[in-house]
């Protein structure tokens, strides 16, 4: 039997966010980025890195978990003691490995001495995510285009979850996918969350609009404020653009509203994450109401 869950303590498009550098040094692919391979992109997720996300990935039970990698002569705390005991009571083994060890295989830059190898993360078919839920909750996707910092994209699904998003939609070519980095800052988000990989996102937002979801782009320039956006407590689609270029311009045609978050400091523009922050809990309330 294991240990009762403990909440552990957490944190948390615009027109033109901060572009995000997308490597580091010659030869050394920056932390969280991914590394061509030459192969079809998937969606990813297949190492998990900090700990409460390796909690979340023992927890949810969506997935098999090779195995759990703990830094050695780390200070104990509850949620290492609970990732040994979920792993243990699942029969996943856990490895005690020294620095060198460890932070040649972590890929993000504060893995908090724990990662896990589990498989892949499923992808799940676009028809299903716009397809109203058993329990009767219409379909609040998040449909992002082009978004390539994994920082921005963990904290996006982190609020996105929060707020009750029900499917994630991501295009298979330029734009990040779930590496470890994303894994670490959406701190288990991704073991709850549906993701849909599609080959192009106009087209996509196409398929969305047939079936019945609202698609609404979330951009600067918009001539609608985001709280004043109607029947958002129906089938409804969030567009959030990539950091630096916003919407592209299919994907704007393909849109049904242009919302804008306003904005009341000398600032221009929020970064993508804290716009989805802001939107889906706008989205949230709408839906608390009906």
């Amino acid at each position: 039997m294991t240990k009762p869950r403990r909440p552990t303590k957490g944190s948390g498009a615009p027109k033109s966010p901060t572009r995000a550098k997308a490597g580091g040094a010659r030869g050394k692919p920056r932390a969280g980025v991914n590394r061509p391979t030459g192969k079809r992109q998937g969606l990813g997720g297949e190492q998990v890195e900090g700990r409460q996300a390796v909690r979340e990935l023992l927890l949810a039970g969506r997935r098999k978990v090779h195995e759990v990698w703990l830094l050695a002569e780390q200070d104990p705390s509850d949620i290492l003691e609970d990732i040994i005991e979920l792993a243990e009571a699942e029969r996943v083994p856990v490895r005690q490995v020294s620095r060198g060890k460890f932070f040649a295989e972590a890929r993000c830059e504060a893995p908090q001495g724990v990662l896990a190898k589990a498989a892949p993360l499923s992808e799940t078919a676009l028809d299903e995510l716009a397809t109203t839920r058993r329990d009767g909750h219409p379909p609040f996707l998040i449909a992002v285009d082009g978004v390539t910092d994994p920082g921005n994209l963990g904290a996006l699904l982190r609020s996105a979850e929060c707020a009750g998003a029900t499917g994630i939609v991501l295009p298979r070519h330029r734009a990040v996918h779930v590496t470890p980095t994303v894994t670490k800052t959406a701190a288990g988000a991704v073991e709850h969350l549906r993701f849909a990989i599609v080959g192009g996102l106009p087209t996509a937002l196409q398929d969305l609009r047939r079936h019945g979801v609202w698609v609404v782009g979330l951009d600067g320039d918009g001539t609608t404020a985001l709280w004043q956006l109607p029947a958002a407590d129906g089938p409804i689609a969030l567009v959030l653009g990539a950091e630096g270029a916003g919407l592209s311009r299919l994907v704007r045609q393909r849109c049904d509203a242009i919302a804008s978050i306003p904005l009341n400091g000398s600032l221009s523009s929020l970064n993508v994450a804290a716009a989805a922050a802001v939107a889906c809990y706008e989205v949230a309330r709408s839906r608390s109401r009906s």
